[in-house]
């Protein structure tokens, strides 16, 4: 083990090293005489602060007696990869896409909800309780740590399972929710979706009067309000309403990566205000954006050749958790076990973060697919691609939001088995090379420990406290 964690060290300085001449950093690092014993002092550092991740998708297939996280999946996150990278806490998220807002769109949300909630209390209970324990509070955190077990939290992504029940906020709380987002990527019942930049809002850029319920009840249960995903509107009302600090589970700076799932400055001075957290998420596409010249000249391609907006690298697929298919979809499946020696995965929907929009291409002639082939090549050549994003482009957005509100109000994050990775930090076996580029940047062990978990658990105990606060006055 020591000599696999001694590879992933290395291969991660390597990393560092070339990214030092391709990438330009907000920060200039200090002059290190003696690399090894950075490295030997990152991981002291590592070995010794609490690393929480607080979003991990997951696919219910792989928490079976047959196939389960006890294994060396391809999944980005799992217990063997988890050890390998000495991480101590994973979110796993009971993720629901948007669907239709109807009864039957709600029962079948409902459904996928209950399957993953049901999936970690599998994990934890019956495949590897001598392993892994459910964290229901942040003192339970410390608690399991001190017992040298791995945690898991659960989150929700996307408020859409709940329907119009207000009584379902409880059940949710009472199944291990810790935090809930009122929408993914489409307008939900609860919220306006970041995607209503270019697709419209139902509700003005803001909360339904369900959704202001919602956050009312996820104040009073203890449940942290998470601001990934919603809109700049929803968030801005949701931050003016919570009795409680909020989080941005997996977000990145738009300062730096204009995507609408980025927040801004304003939304940033806001969070700090409300006493919350932004927990940076490593996602290429968040992290590291093609230029605006390019993005406009690639689009004007396809649109010239009657092509669709390029996805930009933000699929979901692979052996990630975002698999919403029934029993029958698992019967000839084959458990995903990673291969000895294999490569590590690419994070599905990670890719380069950028793409070549190679969407519909399929639907060209060969005489117009040569062109256009053709044509974005002279566009590359004028304006080369970003590129994926590496370990010091993510610790960039970290710098940056530490610059903007301080060190107490930001996190880490990864979006595992959802999307997220970037090269350096690609599954859980990889966290030290984050640790170790935090160190060579000049953070103390004292701020990487609430960078990694300290500002997150802080939040969530400050929750917990409303929460207290709110049952005792209500009787």
């Amino acid at each position: 083990m020591r000599n696999i964690k001694q590879k992933f060290m290395v291969a991660g300085m390597t990393a560092s090293f070339v990214g030092l001449f391709v990438s330009m950093t907000i920060r200039t690092s200090p002059a290190q005489p003696n690399d090894a014993a950075l490295i030997a002092k990152a991981k002291a550092i590592h070995d010794r602060v609490i690393k929480l991740d607080t979003h991990n998708d997951i696919d219910p297939a792989n928490f079976t007696a047959e196939c389960n996280y006890t294994m060396r999946l391809t999944t980005q996150v799992n217990l063997p990869k988890m050890v390998e990278g000495d991480m101590d806490v994973s979110f796993m998220i009971a993720y629901v896409g948007q669907g239709p807002l109807t009864q039957e769109g709600f029962d079948g949300a409902y459904r996928q909800a209950v399957a993953k909630f049901d999936a970690v209390h599998r994990l934890t209970e019956k495949i590897a309780p001598d392993n892994i324990g459910l964290a229901l509070t942040s003192a339970d955190v410390l608690a399991l740590h001190k017992k040298n077990l791995r945690i898991a939290v659960i989150g929700i992504e996307n408020g859409y399972p709940i329907g119009t029940d207000l009584k379902r906020v409880k059940e949710f709380y009472d199944r291990g929710g810790r935090y809930m987002s009122l929408a993914h990527n489409g307008n939900s019942q609860l919220a306006d979706s970041n995607t209503g930049e270019t697709q419209g809002y139902l509700y003005n850029n803001g909360l339904s009067a369900l959704g202001r319920e919602v956050i009312g009840e996820m104040n009073r249960l203890g449940m942290m309000v998470d601001l990934s995903h919603p809109s700049k509107g929803a968030n801005m009302e949701a931050m003016r309403l919570s009795q409680a600090p909020v989080i941005a589970s997996h977000s990145a700076v738009r300062a730096l990566a204009n995507v609408s799932r980025n927040m801004d400055d304003e939304q940033l001075l806001a969070l700090k205000k409300n006493g919350g957290v932004i927990q940076v998420v490593g996602f290429a596409s968040y992290i590291k954006t093609d230029s605006k010249q390019r993005t406009d000249a690639v689009a004007k391609l396809r649109e010239e050749f009657g092509l669709g907006p390029q996805a930009g690298g933000r699929g979901r697929g692979g052996a990630a958790g975002r698999s919403e298919g029934g029993a029958a979809a698992n019967l000839a499946r084959v458990c995903p076990v990673e291969t000895v020696g294999g490569p590590a995965p690419d994070g599905p929907g990670g890719g380069t973060g950028q793409g070549r929009g190679n969407a519909g291409l399929e639907a060209l002639s060969r005489e117009r697919r040569v062109e256009y082939d053709k044509r974005l090549a002279e566009i590359d050549a004028r304006l080369p691609p970003a590129g994926r994003a590496t370990v010091k482009d993510f610790v960039n957005h970290i710098d940056y939001a530490v610059r903007v509100i301080g060190i107490d109000h930001v996190g880490i994050s990864s979006d595992f088995d959802g999307g997220g990775g970037i090269d350096g930090w690609n599954s859980a076996a990889e966290a030290f090379n984050v640790t170790l580029e935090l160190v060579r940047r000049g953070y103390t062990e004292e701020q990487i420990g609430k960078l990694w978990s300290g500002n997150l658990l802080r939040v969530w105990r400050e929750v917990e406290m409303v929460s207290q606060k709110l049952r005792k006055k209500q009787g």
